[in-house]
């Protein structure tokens, strides 16, 4: 911290150069002159002058270190009201539909850094597959094409297709969502229609909002993986 203060210094205070100066000529003058009673008192004025610098620029790097995280996060992250019009117009649905949903994922999980929104097909009886693709939306960034994949175990008979709105929480770099996401037990709930989970996985947690025909799940086991390719193996 030391060392980049008096890198910064000349930035925080334009009369750092004189001061320095002034120092550096006395130090010379002492060393000519080891016999100077005036030398060790310059030393000592200037030093005292320095240290104060040296303090004043540390602390105003602290502070800007630790405000800059939070200033950084919050440009990063979803409101509520930006989500509940994301899914409210992705779904078609009314904002009050939506936001009964969003509300309860907010209250839970807080502010996303992204959300995925796409369209999915399942079919299952015991065992079946469930695939899907969509695009990753993140602030400040391009929104990137991802793919998901997993098996659906139990009483699922049948297929459907549904679209799929998932709020990605804690991801702050795209390549933490690209493996497998187990779903957490008993996190399944319906809200104003929509059906949600959470799936979690390396700090990264997830959760699905459906409708329609994609409010049905399965139980007891299920997971999705993503990727950036297509794959259609679902194990």
């Amino acid at each position: 911290m030391t060392n980049v203060a008096i890198m910064l210094l000349p930035h925080f205070f334009p009369d750092w150069g004189r001061i320095a100066q002034i120092a550096s000529l006395e130090k010379a003058r002492d060393i000519g002159n080891a016999s100077s009673r005036r030398g060790p008192m310059i030393r000592k004025e200037c030093s005292f002058m320095i240290r104060r610098k040296l303090l004043a620029a540390a602390m105003a790097l602290a502070f800007t270190a630790l405000a800059a995280p939070a200033f950084a996060e919050d440009d990063a992250t979803f409101t509520e009201n930006e989500i509940t019009r994301a899914a409210s117009d992705f779904f078609g649905i009314t904002t009050e539909a939506a936001a009964k949903a969003v509300q309860r994922v907010f209250r839970d999980q807080g502010l996303p850094d992204g959300y995925i929104k796409g369209d999915e097909g399942s079919g299952a009886f015991v065992v079946g597959a469930r695939y899907g693709s969509g695009w990753l939306v993140r602030k400040n960034y391009e929104p990137k094409k991802v793919y998901w994949r997993g098996p659906s175990i139990g009483f699922d008979v049948g297929g459907n297709a549904s679209k799929v709105f998932t709020l990605v929480y804690n991801l702050r770099r795209e390549d933490r969502l690209f493996h497998r996401f187990p779903g957490v037990e008993g996190s399944i709930y319906f809200v104003g229609g929509i059906g949600v989970m959470y799936m979690r996985s390396g700090g990264v947690t997830l959760a699905p909002m459906r409708t329609g025909v994609g409010l049905r799940a399965g139980v007891n086991a299920q997971y999705e993986e993503f990727t950036e390719k297509r794959d259609w193996f679902p194990l």
